[in-house]
């Protein structure tokens, strides 16, 4: 297929890093792989503003410069695991999410916990994908576990009506404990897991159950990054890393995304959440990713383009 060749060759090494090992399965050696990482254009504009104690000197959370969404989109990036230089960055997250003053900002309502859970999610995430966990990632799982809504999601609304947990809140967590649940065999996280992804399945990836409307019509648009953001492709993407796609649920959004398909064979990035005018103070991205286009092309961009048909590739019928 002329568009993978085109993915396993790119000119970005962790674009063709990640492809090479989600596409062919042909990871190169953890040593050669992180060197690799290390001199990726793309992996130094995101490290950019580490300064010389290795800290990014914003708040962790400093949307998309501070270093949990760093973490995060190294992590989504498949960055090789392992780099010690991230530890200083990683350390700044635990230090926010572990801190007494954050824990303050759990408000339990109606018996939930009412909890932006998709932060721990992410950090979760990015310390085990990037080989750096240890003991305080697995407090973050256990805050995760403990916070899980009865209808087996997550949600941070306060109002006490609110009952229902959410797609934005959810899909980043199940994300994490699913990759918790493989690494550390935990049957208790793997129950978990299927608990959230119902969250998911029983609306398709983006139905409402009462009538089977749109939830959100920018659910079924694509993005890269999502950040905490809800799209069709994400879903889809955290179904397959959960192995949850061969669920017969999925066949609605897999149906949407593969319709968005390029002549080429590319997909195109159809919105953003992040800008990149310095003059930007919340939500400026220090990589404009809508101009990773594949060569040649106007509008296939290369990390959706990577993801869906990743997605498309662990569907059912594809092997």
């Amino acid at each position: 297929m002329d568009i993978l060749r085109r993915l396993v060759n790119h000119p970005e090494a962790l674009i063709r890093l990640k492809a090479q090992a989600r596409l062919t399965g042909q990871e190169a050696s953890p040593a050669s792989s992180l060197v690799t990482g290390r001199a990726s254009p793309l992996a130094q504009s995101l490290l950019s503003e580490v300064d010389a104690d290795g800290r990014i000197p914003l708040h962790p959370y400093a949307k998309w410069r501070g270093a949990h969404w760093v973490l995060a989109c190294l992590a989504d990036l498949d960055y090789p695991p392992g780099d010690e230089r991230l530890k200083p960055l990683l350390e700044q997250v635990y230090a926010w999410l572990l801190s007494p003053h954050h824990l303050k900002s759990v408000a339990i309502l109606q018996g939930r916990a009412r909890r932006c859970a998709s932060q721990e999610g992410n950090a979760l995430f990015a310390a085990l994908k990037l080989g750096l966990a240890d003991d305080r990632a697995e407090e973050l799982a256990a805050r995760l576990l403990k916070w899980q809504w009865p209808d087996g999601g997550w949600n941070c609304d306060k109002k006490p009506e609110a009952h229902h947990a959410s797609f934005m809140e959810s899909l980043i967590p199940l994300r994490a404990l699913a990759l918790y649940a493989r690494q550390s065999g935990d049957p208790v996280f793997w129950k978990a897991c299927e608990a959230a992804a119902q969250i998911f399945l029983k609306r398709e990836l983006f139905k409402r159950q009462r009538d089977g409307s749109v939830i959100q019509d920018d659910f079924l648009n694509l993005h890269y990054p999502c950040y905490w953001h809800y799209d069709i492709l994400f879903g889809l993407k955290v179904m397959a890393e959960a192995g949850f796609i061969e669920d017969k649920r999925c066949q609605a959004a897999l149906v949407l995304l593969r319709s968005k398909q390029l002549p080429s064979g590319g997909y195109p990035m159809e919105g953003s959440y992040y800008r990149v005018s310095e003059k930007v103070r919340s939500g400026r991205s220090l990589v404009d990713w809508k101009r990773f286009n594949l060569p040649g092309e106007a509008r296939a961009n290369t990390f959706v383009t990577l993801d869906a048909l990743y997605v498309l590739q662990e569907a059912p019928g594809a092997k």
